[in-house]
């Protein structure tokens, strides 16, 4: 007990614990003890008794992908009769519709299309804006970089200005998973590797573009590589320049395995309880302490645990969602409405604030229609 104390000491005075010490308090130290550190030091980075949250839009540019990712039952190889580019008039449609509901963003992802490079993103970001200059772009993802770059012979930050002058105005953390390449090779090989991706946030950063940075765990990966991966984000925000954001939020979520091939033919199942992803919050918190928001999933855990979440280092209960496609196309049963999500945060004991993606707070919007959720 003598070390655990020492090491949750160290992190509430603001100093790195290496690998192995975190390591050692997510084996060791006991659930209570965990997620009261986690809420003393997200106390002191949040001092109020605020949770935030965002109205957003995820949508998918192309669902056509020859990642071949073992987890993802979203994506179609080129020339399938399900293979899609969305339009214009589908986006025009889909926007309006979440300016209706007070949302201000699209997070838009897509697949690793093969023929579809820089001027295809560049051109469909500049003619969103021309239609619609308030829209925020939260979009892409390092590894969606690493193939558009690939693809242009060019380099992450060639690219990355190119998008950010089209109107990109933040980049997710799309595709981390886990960040070790021995993971990679084993359930996305066709993604860039953990370096790369890394390589690719640096490169935002130095443009100052926000970015978020996330975790998808409870697969193929060991604890020690979880924890690599944690302290890897943390070295890269370490670097960035002063004056950029860098990582805004760290969100970690569980494998969804519903008909994954990582299930149904090697045998993978998600078995991260709710008591282990509490753990893994609040150990997130005490790990990365330069990295000011984390997010908890409610989309893949559920409301309780989330709830539970925001007394063990979270501060934000993420999107509403108004459309989700990819997560859950593997089993994420999980819906919310702005109503839904305001008065789960107030049920957790916490006051509900609307944010934007830079975690700028929002005053809710006079009118807006309630999102109604189909199944």
């Amino acid at each position: 007990m003598d070390r655990i104390n020492d090491l949750i000491g160290k992190a509430l005075k603001l100093e790195f614990l290496s690998a192995e010490e975190g390591q050692f308090l997510f084996l060791n130290a006991p659930t209570a003890m965990l997620m009261e550190a986690g809420n003393i030091l997200r106390q002191r980075f949040h001092p109020d008794n605020h949770v935030t949250w965002i109205i957003d839009r995820n949508v998918n540019t192309t669902n056509v992908c020859i990642a071949n990712c073992k987890f993802c039952n979203f994506y179609r190889i080129p020339g399938h009769s399900e293979a899609f580019i969305t339009t214009i008039d589908q986006y025009k449609e889909k926007i309006e519709e979440t300016f209706r509901y007070g949302g201000d963003q699209l997070l838009l992802q897509g697949g690793h299309h093969p023929e579809l490079g820089l001027d295809f993103y560049a051109n469909l970001f500049r003619e969103l804006k021309a239609l619609y200059p308030d829209l925020k772009l939260h979009a892409l993802g390092p590894p969606e970089i690493a193939h558009i770059t690939k693809l242009e012979k060019s380099t992450h930050t060639e690219v990355l200005k190119t998008l950010k002058e089209a109107g990109l105005d933040s980049l997710p953390g799309a595709g981390a998973e886990i960040l070790s390449d021995r993971v990679r090779r084993l359930i996305s090989k066709g993604k860039c590797s953990g370096r790369e991706w890394l390589d690719v946030m640096r490169a935002a950063h130095q443009l100052d573009i926000t970015t978020s940075a996330t975790m998808m765990f409870g697969h193929v990966e060991t604890l020690e590589e979880r924890f690599e991966h944690l302290v890897a984000l943390r070295e890269v925000q370490s670097e960035k320049p002063q004056h950029a954001k860098g990582f805004i939020s760290f969100i970690p979520w569980p494998f969804q395995d519903e008909d994954t091939i990582l299930k149904n033919v090697k045998g993978i199942r998600n078995r991260v309880s709710s008591e282990e992803y509490i753990r893994t919050i609040a150990i997130s918190r005490l790990m990365l302490l330069n990295i000011r928001n984390i997010q908890a999933s409610w989309l893949t855990v559920g409301k309780e645990t989330a709830q539970l979440c925001l007394h063990a280092g979270a501060n934000d209960f993420g999107s509403i969602m108004i459309e989700e496609n990819v997560v859950s196309a593997a089993g994420a049963p999980h819906r919310f409405t702005s109503n839904g999500i305001q008065n789960a945060i107030r049920e957790a004991g916490f006051v509900p604030k609307l944010r934007n993606q830079q975690y700028e707070l929002r005053e809710m919007p006079e009118a807006m229609e309630q999102q109604v959720i189909t199944y």
